[in-house]
C-alpha cells in the first residue's frame, strides 16, 4: 500500500447498504501500534492515545475461535474456513509473510466505560470480530496492516441485503456477507491499476495476476468503492444470483442448439465449483504452513518440493539461479540462454531412483529459447502444457546429453511456474502429472502461480538470510587477526564463534602483539551490543590497542589511554577488555582488567586451574576510573585462558556456573592447544541458550631458559662496535649456530653503530635470544625511531637498515619506556 495514504477506514453511518465500519491498525517492526483509526477505537474500545506506542498483541484479538451460537447461514462456511488459517498472533510476531484472515472473539468495555457512544449493538461485553492482516514491506518502519470488522454488523447487513433481494435486484453481486462488489465496476484494467495502491510491494504484473484470479476462479480478493477499500473472503455458503442467472442462460442456449448441457441443477454445478475452489484454497493454506519453517535455504528448497507432491503433482523439479544457490546478492537482469540454472531438488512418486541418473540434483544447465522453461523464466508467467507431445519431448530431451528423458516426460501434463520475488525470477518449478491423472487446467495454473508466489517469497527470505549471514561472517573474519600459533616463549590457539541470531555481527575480538624483550601482549575484548556499529567500534579499539602496545605501554596505562580514546569517540558504546603482557624470560605475566570476566590460569603441575583474582575495573568508555595491573608468577607449561562472556553466560543461569565449567574444562588434559580449545567449546557451547558471539584465546607459557638468553651492556664508545661483533660471534659458536654468525655479526655492527651515534647518557644494551628463531635486540635511550632510507651513491649514511631488511627474516622498531628498541630475527638452520 502507499504509505502516507492510509484511509481512516471508519465508514460513515450513512454509507450505502453493504458497507461496514472498519478498524484500521498499523503495527511497526517492534510490534507497537503506530496508527489507530477511529474505527479501531469503536471496535476495540481503546482510545488513540491509549493505543499508539503500545504492543499490538495487548490490544488486538490474537486467538482465532469458532462461533458458538451463530446461525449456519451465512457464516457457517466462513467459520470452517477460519479454522484453516493462522491466528492473528502469527502475523503480529512476523511468522507470516503473506496476507491472512481469521475470526476471533474479544471482551470489550461496556457502554458506560467508553468515552463516547459506542456503535449500536455494543451493550454486550463480547464481540465477534473478523480480521485481515497484510504484511508491509519496504524502507518504512511499518510492518503490518490489520483491518477488523464487527461480525454483528455484518450479520445485520446480510439480513438487510436478503430483504433487498426479496424486493428486487439491487445491482450488487453478493460475494461475502456484509460486502458487495458492484457489477458495473470500471473493469479488470482499472482494478489491476489500483490494486498496487492497497497491497504492499505489488507491481502491475502481480496485480494483473490477482485480477486474473478474481475473474477466472470467480471469487474476490478485495472490494473497491469510491471511498473505501475493503477486503473480502470467499463466501461458500451464499450462492451468487448473477452467476446463477448466467449459468441458466448458457444452459438454455445449449438446449436450443441441441448441445450437451451442464447439470440440470445450476446450484449443483455451482456447488461443485465452489468445492473445487475451496479445496485449492485449503491446499494453499496447507502449503503455506509447511514451507518456510526455517531460514535455511537447503531445507526450504526441500520443503517447497515436498509440499506439492503427490497432492498437486506427481513430479516436482526445482531450479534456482546460480546467485541464489551460491548465497550471493540479489540476481540482476532478465535471464537469457546463457543463464545457468541449478537443479536443487527433484521430488516424485515414481519408483525410487528412476529420475536420479537422468536428472541428478546438483546439475547446472542453461535452457534454449524454444523451451517452455525459457518462456517461463523470461516472462515470469506460468506455462501450461496439457500434454507433452513426442515432438516437444524430443526438443526437451535434446538438452540432456547421452540421457534419454523422453520416457519420463512424454504424454505427461506439465506446468512450469516461476519462483519470483520483487519482480525478479529466482527460479522455477517443473510440475508433471502422470498420463492417467487429469491434466493441468487453467484453475491449476492459477493455483500453481499462487503456490509459486508464496514459495518464491519464502525462498527469497532464506536467500537473504544466507547472503546476510555470509556477509556478516566475511566482515567478522576480516576484522579478526590471524595470529601465528607460536610467539616468543609461548604457543597460542584461538576460537571465534559468531552469534546464533541473524546478522549477529558482534564486537568480540582477540589479539596478540609482539613486544620488545621477547615479550608478548595478549588481548581479549568485547564491545557491548551487536551489529555493524559494534563491529566498527571493535575495529577502532583493536587498532588502538595494537598501536599503544607497540609503544610498550604498561597494561594499566594502556587501558587508561584506551578509555580516554573511547570517550573521544563518543559515549554510545562501552567495551570490556583484558590486557596481559607475558615475559617468558622473567616468567611472569602482568595483567590489567577493564570490566572483563577474569582469565583462567591452568598450572602445569597437576593441572590445577583457578580464576585469577584481579581488580575488576570499569568498562572502557565509562571514563574517570583508574585501572590497576597485577603481576602473576608463572612456570613453563602453564596455560592462560581468556574469553568473552558469551561463552560462559546463558540466559536464566548464574554466570558462576559457566565460570566453574570454564575452569573445569580448561584443566582437562589435551593432546594439543587446538584440542584444548575444542574441549572448552564443547563443554560450554552445548548448554543451549547462547546467542552472543564468543572470542577465546589460550596461550601455553613455555618460557625461555636463561641459557638461551645472552645480554651485554655497551659503553658509549665507538670501540664497543668491535666488541659487539666479537661477543655475538662467540655466543653463536657456543649455541652451535656458526652458520648465522656472518649475517648476525654484520647486522649487529650496523645497529650498534646507530645506537651509539644517537644514544645520550644510558649505555646501549645488546640481547640475543635463542628460541624458534634467533632474536637480536639493541636498546638505547633515544626516542626517535629510525626509518628505512634510499641512500644515494654519494651518501655516507642510510645503508644500515637497508642491509638489515635484506638479510633478516623479520625486523622492526618499537618505543620503550626509556627509549627505543631495534630488533631483527634470523631463521635457525635445520639440524
Amino acid at each position: 500500500m502507499n504509505r502516507g495514504t492510509e484511509t481512516d477506514g471508519a465508514v460513515a453511518e450513512q454509507a450505502a447498504s453493504g458497507r461496514i465500519p472498519l478498524a484500521v491498525v498499523v503495527v511497526d517492526r517492534e510490534g507497537l501500534v503506530s496508527h489507530w483509526s477511529s474505527g479501531a477505537r469503536r471496535l476495540f474500545g481503546a482510545a488513540k492515545e491509549e493505543a499508539i506506542g503500545h504492543p499490538a498483541v495487548d490490544l488486538l484479538p490474537v486467538s482465532g475461535v469458532l462461533p458458538e451460537d451463530d446461525d449456519v447461514s451465512p457464516y457457517g462456511a466462513y467459520a470452517a474456513y477460519d479454522g484453516l488459517g493462522h491466528d492473528l498472533e502469527s502475523s503480529l510476531d512476523g511468522r507470516l509473510y503473506y496476507p491472512a484472515a481469521g475470526r476471533a472473539r474479544l471482551t470489550v468495555p461496556e457502554r458506560s466505560e467508553m468515552g463516547d457512544t459506542p456503535p449500536e449493538g455494543w451493550g454486550r461485553d463480547r464481540v465477534d470480530v473478523l480480521w485481515w492482516a497484510y504484511p508491509l514491506v519496504g524502507p518504512g518502519s511499518e510492518r503490518l496492516l490489520v483491518l477488523g470488522a464487527d461480525v454483528g454488523r455484518l450479520q445485520e447487513d446480510a439480513r438487510e441485503q436478503r430483504g433487498a433481494d426479496r424486493h428486487g435486484d439491487t445491482g450488487y453481486e453478493r460475494v461475502a456477507p456484509g460486502f458487495a462488489l458492484h457489477t458495473d465496476f470500471p473493469g479488470a484494467d482499472e482494478l489491476a491499476r489500483r490494486l498496487p495502491e492497497i497491497l504492499p510491494s505489488m507491481s502491475v504484473d502481480e496485480s494483473a495476476r490477482i485480477v486474473g484470479q478474481i475473474l477466472e476462479l470467480g471469487y474476490p480478493v478485495l472490494e473497491f468503492s469510491q471511498n473505501d477499500r475493503v477486503p473480502v473472503t470467499p463466501d461458500w455458503g451464499v450462492p451468487r444470483r448473477v452467476e446463477r442467472r448466467a449459468r441458466r442462460e448458457r444452459a438454455a442456449r445449449a438446449a436450443a442448439q441441441g448441445l450437451p448441457s451442464a447439470p440440470d441443477d445450476p446450484d449443483e454445478a455451482e456447488d461443485l465449483e465452489y468445492a473445487a475452489v475451496r479445496e485449492r484454497l485449503e491446499f494453499l493454506n496447507e502449503v503455506s504452513g509447511r514451507i518456510g519453517t526455517s531460514l535455511d535455504l537447503s531445507r526450504t528448497i526441500i520443503e517447497v518440493s515436498k509440499a506439492v507432491v503427490p497432492r498437486f503433482t506427481d513430479v516436482a523439479g526445482t531450479y534456482l539461479r546460480e546467485q541464489v544457490v551460491a548465497g550471493e546478492g540479489f540476481p540482476e537482469g532478465v535471464p537469457d540462454t546463457t543463464t545457468m540454472w541449478h537443479r536443487v531438488a527433484v521430488e516424485h512418486t515414481d519408483e525410487p531412483g528412476r529420475w536420479d541418473d537422468v536428472v541428478p540434483v546438483g546439475e547446472a544447465m542453461p535452457f534454449p529459447a524454444h523451451t517452455p522453461f525459457f518462456q517461463c523464466m523470461t516472462t515470469g508467467d506460468p506455462v501450461l502444457v496439457p500434454r507433452i507431445s513426442e515432438e516437444m519431448g524430443h526438443a526437451i530431451a535434446s538438452q540432456f546429453e547421452k540421457r534419454d528423458i523422453r520416457p519420463l516426460i512424454t504424454g505427461r501434463s506439465m506446468l512450469v511456474v516461476p519462483l519470483k520475488a520483487r519482480d525478479v525470477v529466482l527460479g522455477f518449478m517443473i510440475l508433471l502429472r502422470h498420463p492417467e491423472r487429469p491434466v493441468f487446467n487453467d484453475m491449476d495454473r492459477v493455483t500453481g502461480a499462487e503456490l509459486a508466489a508464496r514459495a518464491g517469497l519464502v525462498l527469497d527470505n532464506a536467500r537473504m538470510y544466507t547472503y546476510q549471514e555470509s556477509v556478516a561472517e566475511a566482515l567478522q573474519d576480516s576484522m579478526l587477526p590471524h595470529i601465528p600459533p607460536r610467539m616468543a616463549g609461548c604457543d597460542i590457539a584461538t576460537r571465534y564463534l559468531p552469534g546464533t541470531l541473524l546478522g549477529r555481527v558482534g564486537g568480540d575480538w582477540f589479539d596478540s602483539v609482539k613486544l620488545p624483550g621477547a615479550r608478548t601482549a595478549l588481548v581479549v575484548g568485547d564491545v557491548m551490543g551487536h551489529g555493524l556499529n559494534s563491529a566498527a567500534m571493535m575495529g577502532q579499539l583493536r587498532t588502538a590497542v595494537q598501536t599503544m602496545a607497540a609503544l610498550d605501554l604498561p597494561p594499566a596505562r594502556l587501558l587508561r589511554n584506551l578509555d580516554d580514546l573511547a570517550q573521544r569517540l563518543g559515549d554510545t558504546y562501552l567495551a570490556t577488555c583484558l590486557y596481559a603482557v607475558y615475559d617468558p624470560i622473567a616468567s611472569e605475566i602482568q595483567i590489567a582488567n577493564a570490566g572483563h570476566i577474569p582469565p583462567v590460569l591452568v598450572r602445569a603441575d597437576g593441572g590445577h586451574s583457578e580464576l585469577l583474582d584481579l581488580p575488576t575495573g570499569a568498562p572502557i568508555g565509562v571514563g574517570g576510573v583508574p585501572f590497576e595491573a597485577v603481576r602473576v608468577r608463572v612456570e613453563p607449561g602453564d596455560r592462560i585462558v581468556m574469553c568473552t562472556d558469551g561463552l560462559v553466560e546463558v540466559r536464566g543461569e548464574d554466570i558462576g556456573v559457566g565460570l566453574a565449567t570454564l575452569c573445569e574444562s580448561a584443566a582437562h588434559p589435551a593432546a594439543s592447544m587446538d584440542d584444548a580449545c575444542d574441549t572448552i567449546i564443547r563443554a560450554l557451547n552445548t548448554r543451549g541458550g547462547r546467542k552472543d558471539d564468543v572470542a577465546l584465546l589460550m596461550a601455553r607459557l613455555n618460557g625461555i631458559a636463561l641459557q638461551d638468553v645472552a645480554e651485554w651492556r655497551l659503553a658509549l664508545d665507538p670501540v664497543e662496535v668491535g666488541r659487539a661483533r666479537a661477543v655475538v660471534r662467540e655466543q653463536l659458536h657456543d649455541w652451535g649456530l656458526e652458520r648465522l654468525a656472518d649475517s648476525a655479526e654484520l647486522m649487529v655492527s650496523e645497529l650498534v653503530t646507530n645506537a651509539l651515534r644517537h644514544s645520550h647518557t644510558r649505555p646501549v644494551e645488546l640481547r640475543l635470544v635463542r628460541g624458534d628463531t634467533l632474536l637480536c635486540e639493541v636498546d638505547d635511550d633515544d626516542h626517535d625511531l629510525p626509518t628505512l632510507l634510499n641512500a644515494g651513491p654519494a651518501d655516507e649514511s642510510g645503508r644500515g637498515l637497508r642491509v638489515v631488511s635484506v638479510l633478516a627474516r623479520e625486523w622492526g622498531t618499537s618505543r620503550t619506556a626509556t627509549g627505543k628498541a631495534v630488533w631483527f630475527e634470523l631463521t635457525l638452520p635445520r639440524r
